[in-house]
């Protein structure tokens, strides 16, 4: 398992390495001249120039790679062009807000999908069963921004229930925050609750139909217990791998839902650094979302070799 751990960590720096060439020529490729959009419609040419100049845009492209790639290795990912701050402590101030976000969202989804998944496959072919999987193709079907549009519309603007925008304050007390966190919350849930219900309910049904499940339930042991013990532990491993992309796609999907809601998360501030041409920010933040990602497929690995240990990584079976 050590072998296995040191083989996906050292996996972990050509994939950064990509991503941070990948982020670095297609911010290049946005139109715009980051220069002219923090100096404003109003500069003149001469101090649009001098602004390039100052934040390096003038140097060939191989030396600004150079630069940055260098900068990286040293924990240096630059300085924001629009908030003139380190990208490091910008994206340091709303992760959390993003993970205040995800997490929840995620668990709610994965309770409630395995629930549905669960039950779903217990009561396969019944009425219970195709409705449950309809509404989850729908869930998996549907775009984020459509579903937060919709939520506000209904529950924000026509019944007034709960606030659309922002992300209240821990000052005004915690259930501030909470009535905030409903909607966007709900919304970034709908794809991972409906991923979570039919893979649950697919590994549910193969699982009960195994031998070993069979020899369970040949002991007289009641339904329930067979299925919520033995059979859901043995339908973990494939809900595990779902959970880590899941979790991990949180943050692609909160771009998204943080702009709907006006959520001050990492997706906001990717859209604001993108329209103002930000390429250091734009670089940091996805830097950043990308060794999430990596970091939670590393989780999910360990967490599948100790709910599995027949499963072997190093390619004998």
């Amino acid at each position: 398992m050590l072998k296995t751990l040191i083989n996906r960590c050292l996996q972990i720096i050509p994939a950064l390495f990509v991503v941070v060439t990948l982020t670095f020529v297609l911010t290049r490729m946005i139109p715009g001249d980051p220069a002219r959009a923090v100096a404003g419609p109003q500069a003149s040419v001469q101090d649009v120039e001098k602004l390039r100049e100052s934040m390096g845009l003038n140097e060939p492209m191989l030396v600004q790679y150079k630069d940055y790639v260098l900068g990286v290795l040293q924990g240096d990912f630059g300085t924001s062009y629009s908030y003139n701050q380190p990208v490091l402590k910008l994206v340091a101030e709303r992760i959390p807000n993003t993970l205040l976000l995800a997490i929840p969202s995620i668990a709610v989804a994965l309770l409630i999908g395995m629930v549905i998944g669960v039950v779903s496959a217990v009561k396969q072919g019944s009425l219970f069963d195709y409705i449950f999987m309809i509404l989850a193709l729908i869930g998996v079907s549907m775009p984020i921004f459509w579903m937060g549009l919709m939520l506000v519309l209904t529950f924000s603007v026509r019944l007034g229930w709960l606030p659309a925008l922002g992300m209240g304050a821990f000052e005004n007390g915690l259930g501030d925050v909470i009535r905030h966190m409903v909607l966007p919350c709900f919304c970034l849930s709908t794809i991972p609750m409906a991923t979570f219900a039919r893979i649950t309910r697919s590994s549910i049904l193969e699982s009960i139909s195994s031998d070993s499940i069979r020899a369970i339930r040949a002991r007289g042991i009641r339904d329930a217990i067979v299925i919520w013990k033995y059979a859901l532990k043995s339908a973990l491993p494939p809900i595990v791998t779902v959970l880590g992309l899941q979790l991990a796609s949180c943050f692609a999907g909160a771009i998204l839902t943080e702009n709907v809601f006006s959520w001050p998360g990492m997706g906001s501030l990717m859209v604001g650094a993108i329209d103002n041409r930000d390429y250091m920010l734009i670089q940091g933040a996805v830097l950043v979302i990308a060794l999430a990602f990596v970091l939670v497929n590393l989780a999910v690995d360990i967490v599948y070799m100790l709910i599995n240990p027949r499963v072997s990584y190093e390619g004998g079976s």
